[in-house]
């Protein structure tokens, strides 16, 4: 038996970026099915480091970001909860002379993005905090960065948009999205869904959706490697990061640290795990940046599938090839503090047909091959209630 369904919009995918999408699009009075394989929030939106940073992005996705720090701001105001988040400052650890005059040169690029960047030398760093003894040169603070729970995030984004008044549909995985010359014909099992308008905010499996509708990327899954400690005295105020990469951690307001760097292991399309060499390799490398985690236990570690690109730039925007298709993925690593942002922007997009956010850099045609003669414009349809 199979369910019928019209509306104006489906939303494939229940994360943060399209539970946030789901949730502003109604805001705006405009009808919303969103359909998610699992549990909302139950993949990548849920295992992540749970780190809130702008500190570190790239110059294109500067205003992006900044545009989502205004909505954390006032999370409780837009789905009913704080999610654990605070401002508790982010710090980016210079190991080296040269980790240091990077982070110099960043904050003398971003000077006008409004981050408050502060440049601490060894010396300063220490009297602030006592981080890593002598392998640790000095660094980059920026205050208003901050953390909060990924488990409790993408649900309750998913909770307010039920709320507003969308459907939201939790294990009902899409298998197909086709094009009928009039509308998107969605299927899942036991369901068909037309609708004008399709977001693909599917993370990992976001690729599978863009190459059934002709724009196949170069995405592959990285899965991370996570961890986290038993709860301990409070001791670690920032959440902290290397310049470079590495290894990244936090402390909760229950005491515990969560950390992370490194790859985990896919095991097949919807699983991931931790590799055990990756976690021998950072506890030496944690134990060195905090001695207060010496003697401290390890009670469990994860991983999860995210979609990565090339050029570690997300892709945010409307297709170039099916007029109606949006695509919001590709945000492995950096996706969390994104997500109300992107959900903003995907509802302009929608409703409005642009975006008041620059998103250039991030169209899906930077990995296409030119467009054949006759196939679909990318324009905006006009949106016409279903």
């Amino acid at each position: 038996m199979v369910k019928y369904l019209a509306t104006e919009v489906v939303v494939i995918g229940g994360g943060i970026m399209g539970a946030s999408t789901a949730l502003f699009l109604r805001q705006r009075g405009v009808n919303v099915v969103m359909l998610e394989r699992d549990l909302c929030g139950s993949r990548s939106s849920g295992v992540n480091f749970g780190g809130v940073r702008r500190q570190g992005r790239s110059l294109a996705m500067l205003s992006l970001s900044q545009r989502s720090h205004a909505l954390w701001g006032r999370l409780t105001e837009l789905i009913g909860t704080e999610a654990e988040y605070e401002r508790s400052g982010h710090f980016k650890i210079a190991r080296s002379d040269a980790d240091m005059e990077s982070l110099v040169r960043y904050a003398e690029m971003t000077r006008d993005c409004g981050l408050g960047l502060q440049l601490l030398d060894g010396a300063e760093l220490k009297k602030r905090f006592p981080v890593g003894g002598a392998q640790v040169v000095g660094g980059s603070f920026c205050p208003e960065d901050g953390q909060a729970n990924p488990r409790l995030l993408a649900p309750a984004f998913a909770a307010a948009a039920r709320r507003a008044g969308a459907q939201v549909l939790e294990h009902t995985p899409v298998q197909a999205v086709e094009h009928n010359g009039q509308r998107f014909v969605v299927r899942a099992p036991g369901l068909e869904i037309k609708a004008n308008i399709v977001v693909n905010a599917a993370g990992a499996w976001a690729g599978q959706f863009a190459e059934q509708c002709g724009e196949p990327v170069p995405m592959r899954i990285r899965p991370p490697a996570m961890g986290v400690t038993e709860p301990l005295p409070h001791f670690l105020n920032w959440s902290l990061g290397v310049e470079g990469g590495s290894i990244y951690c936090r402390q909760v307001r229950r005491g515990n640290v969560v950390f992370g760097g490194g790859p985990g292991l896919v095991l097949d399309d919807t699983r991931a795990r931790n590799r055990a060499t990756t976690i021998w390799e950072q506890l030496p490398q944690l134990v060195a940046l905090l001695p207060q985690l010496k003697n401290a236990q390890l009670i469990r570690t994860w991983s999860g599938n995210e979609g990565a690109l090339p050029d570690h730039e997300p892709i945010i925007g409307a297709s170039s090839r099916m007029a109606g298709l949006y695509h919001a993925f590709g945000f492995a690593g950096g996706g969390f503090q994104l997500g109300p942002g992107v959900g903003e922007v995907m509802a302009e997009l929608i409703a409005q047909g642009r975006s008041s956010t620059p998103i250039d850099a991030f169209r899906i045609d930077r990995f296409l091959q030119p467009a054949s003669a006759g196939e679909a414009s990318s324009s905006t349809p006009e949106r016409k209630i279903a």
